[in-house]
């Protein structure tokens, strides 16, 4: 018996990365599944990755998670489309670098209200819906070992994380008696569209990111499906005992 036969899981970020590789591998695991993402090509995408026999548990809605009206648009639509809710992943974030002195604002609150504000919305959303889960509902967030050690030129990022670790606590406590768990997961460098994509200032000085990736592999960035893997266990009943911690999985780079 798969592992989420019957478990129906909202994944935010879904339409490339690491939010891409957990919907596949959630859905391969047997999930009634919807990828939600704020880019209506990444969803084409993820569905035309999705297997044939695939496509009939797969939906797809365009959300932006820091956009109040937008969550409750179209969580409304996915707990609709499911039936409910058992399993909520918030996969969805981005960074930003810059020097901390130079930082606009702008990019300091659109961080936050991506990768904090946008996961507190999704999860205010759906815990009713968790909570009513016959399975025990879950939820799994995403920090960053930029929370826990120091990454140069990512203020707003490592600040933002280290919210969601706070964040990911409080609900694993106050919703324990009412079945839900709550966990977070720390990546470290993993090769996605965000890292790939990252913009260094000019003048960045590279002997400060040397530990970023990690060490194994010879400090190889790490792939989605190393993160799948762990949010698959988590979520599911395997992970039955764990709720309110952080699982890490950076190659070592907080060793």
């Amino acid at each position: 018996m798969l592992r989420y036969d019957g478990r129906r899981v909202i994944v935010t970020g879904a339409g490339s990365g690491i939010g891409q590789g957990i919907a596949l591998r959630l859905l391969a695991e047997g999930a009634h599944l919807v990828a939600a993402d704020i880019s209506e090509n990444g969803l084409a995408a993820t569905r035309e990755a999705a297997p044939a026999d695939q496509q009939d548990r797969l939906h797809t809605v365009q959300l932006n998670v820091a956009d109040q009206d937008s969550v409750r648009s179209a969580t409304a639509t996915a707990f609709e489309t499911l039936g409910g809710l058992d399993v909520l992943v918030n996969a969805a974030g981005i960074m930003r670098a810059g020097h901390t002195h130079e930082m606009p604002l702008e990019t300091w609150n659109e961080v936050l209200a991506v990768n904090l504000t946008g996961t507190f919305l999704m999860i205010q959303s759906a815990v009713p819906q968790l909570i009513e889960s016959p399975h025990g509902g879950v939820i799994v967030n995403f920090s960053s070992t930029a929370a826990f050690g120091s990454n140069p030129y990512m203020a707003a990022y490592a600040a933002s994380k280290a919210g969601v670790n706070a964040l990911t606590h409080t609900i694993a406590l106050e919703y324990v008696k009412k079945g839900l768990r709550a966990v977070n997961i720390v990546p470290g460098g993993i090769s996605t569209g965000i890292t790939s994509g990252l913009s260094l200032p000019a003048d960045a000085d590279w002997s400060l990111m040397a530990r970023l990736p990690g060490w194994i592999d010879g400090g190889a960035l790490g792939k989605p499906e190393d993160i799948a893997g762990v949010v698959a266990m988590a979520a599911s009943d395997d992970g039955r005992y764990m709720t309110g911690t952080e699982l890490r999985v950076d190659g070592g780079a907080l060793m």
